[in-house]
């Protein structure tokens, strides 16, 4: 890349500009790491823009001491460069971090840190990329090229639910991002809302460390048994949809989820009655549960079951959607998280730029919090 000093202004380059021969790369998650090191082997430039002070922040800073990846590791190793061969089968969050570290030495991956992106436009004029980043001390820049990834993911903003007295509760609430360990809420009555792969986790965890967890369910919930006979689940289905519809390998999923894992409604997961899980994660973004040993802990009776919180009252006070009035002494949002990209990224679907732009998604099963 290049800077272009002042004295070169006109009509297309701004005061502080950055020219990039090649793609632009916003996020540098396990996503933006890829995508630099398959075009750094290629002998293609870049530039890769990172808001925090770390490759993988989300792994990094928002993610709680027991998570381990969800999928077995061939799964979840990066282009050109697999897991260490001592890796357990699912590594621990500090592995995946100490891998992806490795993985950015190796390439010579050197990510503009504290770079956020405030605005991303397409010139119609010009045919580049403009893309107005925002750094603590520099100030604002302009990076400029042919093409822009954007490898941010799905989980970039924590999502808050807007729940009647929820500001008035007098305990201590936290979203899952900020949260590290149960050991902290240990004899304590833990309110967990969601019933995604955080909450069910998150709640496991409380239960671990001797806290009295109530996880909400809302909604209809596909959960799948994390291995059938000694194989991944993701695995099997990855299998089965080589040769089948994905429908009937939905229809197999659930089959052996209930084999497996029995009828859940009786514990108070509803299971969907239309979409399989595969379909709702492909037309939906909505990710199946998998059980780590949360189902035995709620059969065991130190999990509950609850119902939607229908307003916070006085106090430490929760009033749910059946009438029920609880007494909690913390809350734990498992509510997930949703995309930045429609709050920069500015598309007109009916130019010719897609072209020149892309979207990188990881394995969004293998992500740590997930609803």
């Amino acid at each position: 890349m290049v800077l272009l000093p002042t004295d070169r202004m006109d009509s297309l380059f701004s005061p502080r500009c950055v020219w990039v021969n090649g793609p632009i790369i916003v996020g540098a998650g396990p996503s933006g790491l890829a995508v630099a090191a398959c075009l750094r082997e290629q002998g293609v430039p870049y530039v890769i823009l990172e808001r925090a002070d770390c490759i993988a922040s989300l792994w990094q800073k928002r993610t709680y001491d027991r998570l381990k990846l969800h999928l077995p590791k061939q799964f979840c190793e990066l282009p050109r460069m697999p897991f260490p061969d001592h890796y357990p089968e699912y590594p621990t969050r500090r592995q995946f971090i100490d891998y992806l570290e490795d993985y950015a030495a190796r390439f010579e991956i050197k990510p503009e840190f504290n770079s956020t992106v405030l605005s991303a436009r397409y010139d119609e004029t010009s045919g580049l990329w403009r893309v107005v980043t925002s750094a603590p001390g520099t100030g604002d820049m302009e990076y400029i090229g042919r093409w822009l990834v954007v490898a941010t993911g799905e989980n970039a903003v924590s999502v808050v639910p807007d729940i009647p007295g929820l500001d008035g509760f007098e305990g201590k609430v936290t979203h899952v991002s900020d949260y590290k360990s149960g050991e902290a809420y240990r004899g304590k009555s833990v309110l967990v809302v969601g019933c995604g792969n955080s909450g069910m986790e998150v709640s496991l965890d409380l239960s671990d460390h001797g806290a009295c967890p109530a996880m909400v369910v809302r909604d209809a919930v596909h959960v799948l048994p994390r291995e059938v006979l000694g194989k991944s689940t993701f695995e099997l289905a990855v299998l089965l949809m080589r040769w089948l519809p994905l429908w009937i390998v939905d229809k197999i999923m659930v089959f052996l989820a209930w084999l497996v894992l029995g009828d859940l409604a009786k514990l108070g997961l509803r299971r969907p009655t239309g979409a399989g899980p595969l379909e709702l994660k492909e037309t939906h973004g909505r990710t199946p549960v998998l059980d780590y040993g949360a189902l035995a802990r709620i059969r065991a009776g130190d999990i509950a079951v609850v119902p939607a919180v229908k307003r916070f009252a006085k106090g430490s006070q929760v009033e749910l959607a059946n009438g029920r009035v609880l007494n909690f002494d913390a809350v734990i949002l498992a509510t997930g998280y949703r995309s930045n990209v429609p709050q920069w990224l500015q598309v007109n679907s009916h130019s010719n730029k897609l072209n020149s732009f892309f979207f990188f998604h990881y394995c969004s099963i293998a992500t740590p919090t997930l609803v």
